[in-house]
């Protein structure tokens, strides 16, 4: 292993724990602020850690035992650290209680915790330049995730200012939705599958390796997470002005 990809490797590990430990701080801060009983508001917090350390157990586990590393089946069992965490987030940023805590959530937060964006679009250009990845995943490719993270650190100021509409801030999630759908639909259409696309090498196999399968299986949900809850929190803005 050279020094390049191991450095990526710890790049991916630190981004991972150090945003969601911010998602956790920020959901902890809202929690105490929230009308819920102490007991409810422990059982949210410590029932969203143990869900969150769940989850990243079972993908190492699944990775190093190369389990999802199986492209020969179709669909790709690589399918399933995708879905999961799809339906999971729809029906947290469904329930009744996210709606309590975003009311206590500066909208400006959940948008700057969005610049991570940034660093996993460096760490994919490592991957890119050490062979690991193929250059359509990158910025140098079709990947424009990287406007996300950058225009998410203008947005989220604005917000804090108040100096930027409702409609706009809407508009930009969805802007930064469709950027994602964008590199997520490359990624997998750059995977040897029989819908793959891309024939330059190498396919999109790096994804499926440790600590790699944290970027599909944290991160991608992470972004379009926190595009969730401040579209959440902005329909609900526009409904009840305050």
């Amino acid at each position: 292993m050279n020094a390049s990809y191991l450095l990526t490797q710890i790049g991916f590990v630190a981004t991972t724990f150090i945003f969601y430990g911010l998602l956790l701080t920020r959901l902890k801060k809202s929690l105490v602020a929230c009308d819920f009983t102490v007991d409810k508001k422990r059982k949210i917090f410590t029932g969203t850690l143990w869900s969150l350390i769940g989850w990243a157990v079972l993908m190492a586990a699944l990775s190093l035992a190369g389990i999802v590393s199986d492209f020969s089946t179709f669909p790709p069992r690589l399918l399933i650290v995708l879905v999961i965490p799809l339906i999971a987030i729809i029906w947290v940023v469904s329930t009744k209680e996210i709606r309590e805590i975003l009311r206590h959530t500066p909208a400006e937060t959940i948008i700057w915790l969005q610049s991570f964006r940034i660093i996993v679009e460096v760490l994919l250009w490592r991957l890119f330049v050490d062979n690991l990845a193929p250059i359509q995943m990158t910025f140098e490719g079709r990947n424009f995730d990287i406007l996300s993270g950058l225009t998410a650190l203008v947005v989220g100021f604005l917000v804090s200012r108040k100096k930027i509409s409702r409609p706009l801030v809407i508009a930009w999630n969805f802007a930064c939705l469709g950027l994602l759908l964008n590199i997520v639909a490359v990624a997998l259409l750059s995977m040897p599958t029989p819908l793959r696309v891309f024939m330059n090498a190498p396919s999109n196999t790096i994804v499926s390796r440790f600590p790699i399968i944290w970027l599909p299986a944290f991160l991608v949900p992470l972004a379009y997470g926190l595009h969730f809850l401040s579209l959440r929190q902005y329909f609900r803005s526009l409904e009840s002005p305050q």
